[in-house]
């Protein structure tokens, strides 16, 4: 499966993520890494790089501000899939083109994990 057709699945393993973050950093591919837990659990561990922190709670806060990422390549995260996959489903059936879930999220993942707040 080619970069490009990857970036595209639905469902992401953890070495479908680990393949794509190494392909982005050599600038192969471009997507928005978004983790879509609490404050709390990002600073405990969290995938790096992640690009965005949208907390399923503050939907309603953060949902406007990324219209602008309809036509983008999203890949979301939680600690195991669940959460994200529904974050997933909502911007589906809202239009967003492109959004890819880590199957069974970051408890699974096996690439590099940070800790701290998120700084962006």
């Amino acid at each position: 499966m080619s970069i490009e057709e990857l970036v595209k699945k639905e469902q992401l393993s953890d070495s479908d993520l680990k393949e794509l973050l190494a392909a982005r950093k050599r600038g192969e591919v471009e997507f928005t890494l978004i983790d879509v837990r609490e404050p709390f659990e990002y600073e405990m561990a969290h995938i790096v790089p992640t690009d965005m922190l949208l907390p399923t709670t503050q939907f309603q806060q953060w949902f406007p501000k990324i219209q602008n990422l309809k036509d983008k390549n999203l890949i979301i995260y939680c600690r195991t899939g669940n959460r994200s996959y529904q974050v997933q489903q909502f911007l589906k059936q809202r239009g967003f083109k492109y959004v890819g879930n880590l199957q069974y999220g970051i408890v699974e993942y096996s690439g590099e994990i940070g800790q701290g707040a998120f700084k962006k």
